[in-house]
């Protein structure tokens, strides 16, 4: 009997920040229809402009999602700004969830780490009471709020260098108001960097674990690779999904098979590939070509 998929089917998304070159030139149309021809299922936001290829208005856009086979899951939007007129949750929080609502979105967050007052334990606090806030206004729309993370949020407290940041988030955080996007490249990075805290004590630990405690908080995750680098800050150098040493096949299969009923997101990003459709296409023949490991 043949192994079955790792992937979940359908469940397979783009980040389109990773193919904003292409939505600012030829436009969300084209974008959408080179996705759908390479197996993809879901799109992610990154902004709702296509630059040079024109105007578009959310139906317009709603329609081309639809058009082309896909599904829209998420959209990144900014945290907060000095700018009162700046599109943000902090300044624009109905606008935000409006434009979410009209483009039929079930989740909505931000790639904006939780730095607004500082990286104190009480700055954090704070940040996950305006979360919460976030997050109740989301569920009164339908729709599920979310943070991204990169490596910072995995470093410690400047007050506390005994605790780290992101466990201060998910503990002040209401569960069932703020979700988590765990940007599995970025966790690996933190894991690199901040597996021991400032006095020199080991502090390790596996990104998957924050998962298995709380699946439910994760339904979406960034799949993005690294090439390992114990020379650079991060200890990874950012590659094509496929090409670099995060084992994505026990990751994603460990995630699927945690107990309970949780959908989970897979969408794979990459902040600046040399070719942005090269690397669509290339990610997902990798990640469908994943197969779950048979025991002999």
């Amino acid at each position: 009997m043949p192994s079955r998929p790792v992937l979940p089917p359908g469940r397979l998304g783009m980040q389109l920040y990773s193919l904003r070159d292409q939505v600012s030139t030829v436009g969300f149309a084209r974008v959408f229809e080179e996705l759908s021809r390479h197996g993809y299922d879901e799109i992610e936001f990154a902004g709702y402009t296509q630059g040079e290829a024109g105007d578009i208005t959310l139906p317009q856009l709603r329609r081309l999602v639809r058009d082309n086979g896909l599904k829209a899951v998420g959209s990144h939007v900014g945290y907060y700004s000095d700018d009162p007129d700046a599109y943000t949750f902090a300044t624009q929080l109905e606008k935000v969830l409006d434009d979410a609502a009209e483009l039929g979105l079930k989740h909505v967050g931000t790639a904006s780490g939780p730095f607004r007052y500082g990286d104190t334990v009480d700055a954090w606090k704070r940040a996950a009471e305006e979360f919460n806030t976030y997050g109740a206004a989301a569920r009164e729309r339908g729709m599920k709020f979310y943070q991204h993370n990169h490596a910072e949020e995995f470093s410690f407290a400047s007050d506390r260098p005994d605790v780290r940041l992101y466990d201060v988030l998910l503990e002040e955080t209401d569960p069932d108001l703020v979700y988590l996007e765990m940007d599995i490249y970025w966790a690996f990075c933190g894991q690199f960097r901040f597996g021991v805290r400032p006095d020199g004590t080991p502090a390790p630990f596996d990104p998957i674990d924050y998962v298995a405690r709380q699946p439910h908080r994760y339904p979406l995750f960034h799949v993005k690779d690294g090439e390992r680098d114990e020379s650079t800050r991060d200890g990874y150098i950012m590659s094509d999904v496929g090409d670099g040493d995060i084992d994505y096949r026990s990751f994603i299969g460990g995630v699927e098979r945690m107990r309970g009923r949780h959908s989970h997101h897979w969408i794979a990003e990459h902040d600046n590939p040399g070719d942005s459709f090269r690397f669509a296409r290339r990610s997902a023949e990798h990640l469908l070509s994943l197969r779950e490991q048979r025991d002999c």
